[in-house]
């Protein structure tokens, strides 16, 4: 759905038109079908990628397009607002393979960001643990050296879609490298395959293709060719995924509150009662109104942090909010248009009930709406430290 009030260009116009194009061919109920019993929709999935539309920030001479973030963003929303909004997105092509652009090997860029960008391989993206949780200093999964080999021993938790990908790239303690002051981070490639990784699924309220997971490593055995960045720098390769991370989920979020917008407008126009269209009533309109100037408002944000990122300048603040921005539009806005729908916005048959869990989550995840505000009062206000 485009907007005057959005920067924009023939080319982003033009993509955002392939895109639908693509993703109405399947609609929502297929999406909803395969979220239902959590399978990845994966002729959807190949098939954007296929087109470009998966990885078109990565490299071209891996696989990529070559472009930016704006570009995956504006696929995003659109894959979002036609109904189907795909979280492996996130975590695949803009986490993993933003990651593996920045900081991999030759060998592992060659191996990985070709299928990652295609479509048709995945990766899962493992840092988050039981007793950690925003505090990632605290992780305990830790890797030894051992030979030519590393070990890899512990435990990871809600790690997405872990069951359905080739690999997952796990944040874990360099127990060679850590003193008595630094807990240095080394990051992995884990073939999901590998001998001593089991995973059990986390019971969930999500209607997603992806199930959540708690991973756990016993004494699992990789080669130092999976070795993602150098040894001890762990941290400051998953940075590399940060800002794609949270921009494709402002995007996503974005895509929801279009989707939940055009449907409560459409019924708000097409609904009558006592004589007259619903949308005429104050009481509905106005809340619709706001819902359209909150998303106008995230959209723009989302837009110009990307700009920054692609410009390479420092984006952490842009990104942060419009993060925060989207999540919170897209809650209001799709509870909005439930509402809007009475009891009809309950049902199956209008398709927003089941979004409301991840978006929900969006708040949540990545990066709560609370970790945020603290970046928010200690970067931008200048406020102490609270953690």
């Amino acid at each position: 759905m485009t907007s005057h009030l959005l920067p924009t260009t023939p080319e982003l116009t033009d993509l955002r038109l392939a895109v639908r194009q693509i993703v109405d061919k399947y609609g929502q109920g297929y999406f909803l079908e395969c979220a239902r019993v959590h399978k990845e929709p994966t002729e959807l999935y190949e098939e954007l990628g296929s087109a470009g539309f998966l990885g078109m920030h990565l490299p071209a001479e891996y696989g990529g397009g070559g472009a930016g973030l704006t570009e995956t963003c504006v696929a995003l929303e659109e894959i979002a607002a036609g109904g189907c909004p795909l979280l492996m997105v996130v975590i695949a092509p803009a986490i993993c393979g933003s990651i593996i652009a920045a900081h991999g090997s030759p060998a592992i860029k060659q191996e990985w960001l070709p299928g990652l960008a295609d479509g048709t391989r995945t990766m899962a993206f493992a840092i988050t643990e039981p007793d950690a949780g925003s505090n990632s200093h605290a992780i305990t999964v830790t890797a030894r050296r051992d030979g030519a080999d590393y070990r890899i021993s512990g435990t990871k938790y809600w790690t997405s879609g872990a069951d359905q990908t080739d690999a997952v790239l796990v944040v874990c303690r360099d127990a060679d490298a850590t003193t008595a002051r630094h807990t240095p981070m080394s990051m992995f490639i884990v073939p999901t395959g590998a001998p001593g990784l089991s995973m059990t699924p986390i019971e969930a309220e999500l209607v997603q293709p992806e199930k959540q997971f708690t991973l756990f490593f016993d004494d699992v055995r990789v080669p130092a060719s999976a070795l993602v960045g150098e040894p001890g720098q762990g941290f400051r390769a998953v940075f590399a995924g940060l800002n794609p991370e949270r921009l494709t989920a402002a995007a996503m979020a974005n895509g929801i509150a279009l989707y939940a917008m055009e449907k409560a407008t459409r019924y708000a126009r097409e609904r009558t009662v006592w004589s007259a269209p619903i949308g005429s009533h104050q009481g509905l309109a106005h809340p619709l109104a706001e819902c359209h100037i909150a998303v106008i408002q995230s959209r723009l944000l989302t837009a110009r942090a990307a700009q920054m990122c692609d410009a390479g300048a420092d984006a952490a603040e842009a990104v942060n909010i419009a993060k925060f921005a989207a999540a919170e539009a897209a809650l209001r806005t799709l509870d909005q248009a439930i509402q809007i729908h009475g009891g009809n916005g309950l049902s199956r048959e209008y398709g927003l009930a089941p979004l409301w869990f991840l978006t929900r989550m969006l708040r949540t995840a990545p990066t709560s709406r609370e970790m945020v505000l603290n970046f928010v009062a200690e970067h931008s206000l200048k406020l102490p430290s609270s953690y």
